[in-house]
Order: C-alpha cells, then structure tokens, then sequence
C-alpha cells in the first residue's frame, strides 16, 4: 500500500475559504495594540504627573488599572499565538504576527515600569525631592512621554519615528547621567538616593522600550497584513 505523504493540493475554490474572517481577526488584533499603546501612553503620563504633585489617589488608581493593560497584553498573545499556530495565513501576515510576539512583551513591561514610577508616589518620596532633582525627573517623563507618543504614531502607520526616537533616548540617556550626578552629591539621605535612582532607571528603561518597538514592526508589514 502506498501511503500519501503529502496534503491534496487545495482546489481553487477553496484556496480564499475564511478570508473574511481571518482578516477581520487580524483588524481586531490591530485594534487591539492600538489600545495597548494608548493605554502605556496614558501610564507614563499619569505616573510622572503623580510623582511631581505627590497625588497619592492618582498614583493608586494608576497601580490598580495595570491589572487592565495585563489583561489585555495576556489576550492579545493568545490570540497572536493560535492565529500562528492555525496557520493558513499569507507570509506577510504571518510575519507581522510573529513581529507583533516580540513587541507585546515590551508593551507590558513598560506598562509595569510606568507602575513602578506611580507607586514611588504613593510614599513620602515626592516630599523628599530637591528642587533641581525634581527637575531632572520632570524632564525625563516629559521626553519619555514625546517618546511613547511618537512609537505609537509610528505603529500606526501616521509617521516614521526612528531617528527622532533615537535623538530623543540620547536625551534621556543625558539626563538619567545628570540625575545620577545629582543624587551622587548627596543632596538626600540614601533610602531616598535609592528610590531616586530606581525612578530614573525606570524611565531610562521606558526610552529603551519605545526606541525597541519602534524599530520591531516595519510599517509597510503592518499595512500589506491588513489590507
């Protein structure tokens, strides 16, 4: 008996069965991200605003509504991962899905780093911060802010971002060498020196995040999955 080894080769009426349904999906998803984005843009902003005007309230709904970017990060990879695993996609929309498995975990993890900015001002922190301290964090979250702003306008295909996204992360590169400086003059008690150099590492890494996205996804995939 001679066994098939291989599949019949689809008929050509069969070879567009589920078309709708998959791209429609795959619309969701992009929705979806689009969200996700908006929703780190939102915590980034939120956070730095609730570290400088000590808002404790803000700060803690901010730590509370992180629970709904995980939720959604946890629903977009599955959902990313069984259209992969189904397969019958094109290459391209397959490769923008697999682009999209690398991105979703730096989404989520900025989301947890704006988190880790709010909780700081839940304590006595941004009571304890010197006036030129101050300014240095305010700068940062400004220039990490401009930077989320630009990775999520460049997913959505309304811009390249790229070189402006690697000025501004040698910006705040600048500025987290000049916080340190600061906080290394002794200024403050080192509990607080601590907590301080934690906040601009934070937003140190949030730069490195936005500059990682922004390169991930080239645009044109984006478009060719989705049309």
């Amino acid at each position: 008996m001679v066994r098939r080894l291989f599949s019949p080769a689809p008929k050509p009426e069969d070879a567009g069965e589920g078309e709708p349904e998959a791209a429609s999906r795959l619309r969701g998803i992009d929705r979806q991200v689009i969200q996700l984005f908006a929703l780190v843009e939102e915590a980034v902003a939120g956070a730095t605003h609730a570290l400088l005007a000590g808002d404790r309230e803000a700060a803690r709904a901010l730590v509370a509504k992180d629970v709904e970017l995980d939720a959604l990060y946890r629903d977009l990879q599955s959902q990313v991962h069984q259209l992969v695993m189904d397969g019958g996609l094109s290459a391209n929309r397959t490769r923008w899905l697999l682009a999209l498995l690398s991105m979703l975990p730096e989404l989520e993890r900025s989301g947890d780093l704006a988190e880790h900015v709010a909780q700081r001002a839940t304590r006595s922190l941004p009571a304890e911060m010197p006036a030129r301290v101050r300014g240095f964090i305010e700068a940062m979250g400004e220039v990490a802010c401009r930077m989320w702003k630009m990775a999520a306008d460049a997913y959505a295909d309304r811009a390249s971002a790229e070189a402006r996204i690697d000025s501004l992360d040698d910006v705040l590169d600048d500025l987290h060498v000049q916080l340190i400086a600061e906080i290394a003059g002794g200024s403050v008690t080192v509990p607080v020196a601590i907590e301080l150099a934690l906040v601009g590492r934070f937003y140190e890494r949030l730069g490195d995040h936005a500059v990682n996205i922004t390169r991930r996804v080239p645009r044109h995939l984006r478009s060719e999955a989705l049309s």
